[in-house]
């Protein structure tokens, strides 16, 4: 339901679908959720930015050779730039990952939200106290839900796990990339080829464009494609068919998968959280962790 709603709906909204579904379905906090949406992208991204290094170490891409889209050259520096920004990324999220995991410093984070209210030196102890039990307390449920997502960090078993899931399933997306290709005339593309094709077209659709992707991609995949010596009439046809098969089955079983769950796509993709509600969404506070 997630891949659906980022294919038809901007602003990437399908990230937060997930965590949105586990809360109504299953009572699951909304920032645990969260969380495990998190790793999975740190795994995700991490295997991703792994293939692009090695895609640079063995492609030759002309510094001079560049496809306009829009705002946008698609050429060897967008490349860069957008995979310095996916390792900052990453690095971001790992940090975040290891300081909530550790008791230490997440409890040191909920002190910090704790004392908030002490700053507004100029309210009353009655304001404080609500912004303490109102704002605050929130916070902290937020972070102690969100921390409990990061329990696989703390598993070797786990990790390893995730690691070969992020393996297989990117293996066998690029292996969909190949078999297609073999019944395109004027492709001929290896596998490890066309793996550095997907790369290249997974790292340009990580710049903001229209749901779906549509353009982008298609002006990526022939980028890629030309890098291996694809005409452009051969390349385009290629990653438009390609597009089209990758996404429309991932529309389809997402609108059957909401249906069968009985899932509003659009309540969860507009929902806001009012702030009578943040408390039933992330829980009640641990009065322990409120005392420190």
């Amino acid at each position: 339901i997630g891949f659906m709603l980022n294919c038809i709906l901007p602003g990437r909204v399908g990230e937060v679908a997930r965590p949105v579904i586990l809360q109504k379905k299953d009572n699951v906090p909304f920032s645990t959720g969260l969380a495990t949406v998190a790793a999975e992208r740190v795994f995700d991204l991490g295997l991703l930015i792994i293939l692009f290094g090695i895609v640079f170490s063995f492609v030759r891409i002309d510094p001079d050779f560049s496809i306009p889209f829009g705002d946008y050259q698609l050429n060897r520096e967008m490349l860069e730039v957008v995979g310095r920004g996916l390792l900052n990324l990453i690095i971001f999220l790992i940090i975040g990952i290891v300081m909530l995991s550790i008791r230490a410093t997440r409890m040191f984070i909920n002190r910090i939200i704790m004392g908030i209210p002490s700053l507004l030196f100029f309210a009353g102890a009655s304001f404080k106290e609500k912004i303490k039990e109102k704002v605050c307390s929130v916070l902290v449920c937020f972070v102690e839900n969100f921390a409990s997502g990061f329990s696989l960090v703390r598993s070797p078993k786990k990790m390893g796990i995730c690691v070969c899931l992020s393996v297989m399933i990117w293996s066998l997306h690029a292996f969909s990339y190949y078999s297609f290709a073999l019944g395109c005339p004027g492709i001929g593309l290896s596998y490890p080829e066309i793996t550095a094709v997907m790369v290249i077209v997974c790292f340009f659709i990580a710049l903001p464009s229209v749901p779906g992707f549509w353009g982008l991609w298609e002006a990526g995949g022939i980028f890629a494609l030309s890098l291996f010596g694809v005409s452009s009439n051969d390349a385009a046809g290629f990653t438009l068919a390609n597009h089209v098969l990758q996404i429309f089955p991932v529309i389809i079983v997402g609108f059957v998968s909401a249906m069968i769950t009985g899932v509003n796509i659009w309540q969860v993709s507009y929902q806001k959280l009012g702030s009578e509600k943040l408390k039933k969404e992330f829980g009640e506070p641990d009065e322990k962790i409120l005392q420190r």
